[in-house]
C-alpha cells in the first residue's frame, strides 16, 4: 500500500452496493474527484436495478488501480453460479443478477472477469489501526493475512468468519441466519473494524457499535439495492 499512499489522499469506504449502479458511480466519482482510494466492503450485486453495471465499474477500478473490493458472500456465491455450480438460488436475488448478466451484450466477457477477480479478491484487509472485512472479525485476522484463493473454493479457516460474521444454527423469522455480535467486544483498543453484510441501523446511516475491548465496529450496509441507499465514509491515511 505504499505506493497507493504517494497517488492518494485517503480512502472512501464504500459499504455493500447490491446492484444500485447508480449511487456506486456517484461513490466512485466522487472518489477520482478527491483522489481517494477506495475499498469497497463486498456484495457488488443481488437486489438492485443493473448488477452488470456495478461489475463493469469495479472491474474498471481495479484495472485502474483505483481501489479494491473485498470479497462477500454474495460474489463468492456469484461466482460459483457463473462457473456453473448447482445452488439454491433466490429469483429476487442471485437470480435476478444472473437474468441481468445474460441479458448484456458483453455476457461472456462479464462472466469471465467476474469468475477471475472474485477469485483473487482479499477476504479482509488491515491497514494500520483498521481492518476491513465483509461479515465479521477474528482476533487472528489482524496478524494472519488473507488466504489468496478464498474467492476461489470453500470457505474454510477464518474465511467463513469474514463473509457471514457469526453465526447460530437457528433461522430468523424473515428467513436470514440468526446473527451473533460477539466478535465486536474481541476488536482491542484502538482497532476499528469495518463491515457491511447486515443492516443495523434504520436511520440510513453507518451503525457504530463499541466493543467490550474498547475497540469499535462500524457497520456500513445501509440498504443499497434494498430499498435504502449506499452509504461510505472518508478517512485519512
Amino acid at each position: 500500500m505504499r505506493d497507493i499512499r504517494h497517488r492518494f489522499e485517503g480512502i472512501r469506504v464504500v459499504g455493500d452496493v447490491h446492484g444500485d449502479a447508480q449511487a456506486f458511480a456517484s461513490a466512485l466519482e466522487g472518489a477520482a474527484a478527491e483522489r481517494l482510494y477506495v475499498i469497497q466492503l463486498g456484495d457488488l450485486t443481488d437486489g438492485g436495478e443493473d448488477g452488470p453495471a456495478v461489475l463493469r465499474q469495479v472491474l474498471a477500478m481495479r484495472a485502474e488501480g483505483r481501489g479494491v473490493f473485498l470479497l462477500g458472500n454474495h460474489d463468492h456465491k456469484l461466482r460459483r453460479a457463473l462457473e456453473g455450480a448447482s445452488l439454491r438460488i433466490k429469483p429476487d436475488g442471485l437470480g435476478k443478477t444472473l437474468t441481468q448478466i445474460a441479458a448484456a451484450s458483453d455476457a461472456e466477457d462479464l462472466r469471465r472477469r467476474v469468475i477471475a477477480e472474485v477469485a483473487a479478491a482479499p477476504a479482509w484487509l488491515r491497514l494500520d489501526q483498521r481492518l476491513f472485512v465483509h461479515g465479521g472479525f477474528h482476533p487472528r485476522m489482524l496478524h494472519a493475512p488473507a488466504p489468496p484463493d478464498a474467492g476461489a473454493r470453500k470457505p474454510e479457516g477464518l474465511v467463513p468468519r469474514a463473509l457471514f460474521g457469526q453465526v447460530t444454527s437457528r433461522m430468523r423469522d424473515d428467513g436470514y441466519p440468526e446473527r451473533l455480535h460477539d466478535w465486536v467486544d474481541r476488536i482491542p483498543q484502538g482497532i476499528t473494524v469495518y463491515c457491511g453484510h447486515e443492516m443495523r441501523a434504520t436511520n440510513g446511516r453507518p451503525f457504530v457499535q463499541i466493543g467490550a475491548g474498547g475497540g469499535a465496529a462500524v457497520f456500513m450496509d445501509t440498504g443499497a439495492g434494498k430499498g435504502g441507499h449506499l452509504s461510505w465514509v472518508d478517512l485519512p491515511w
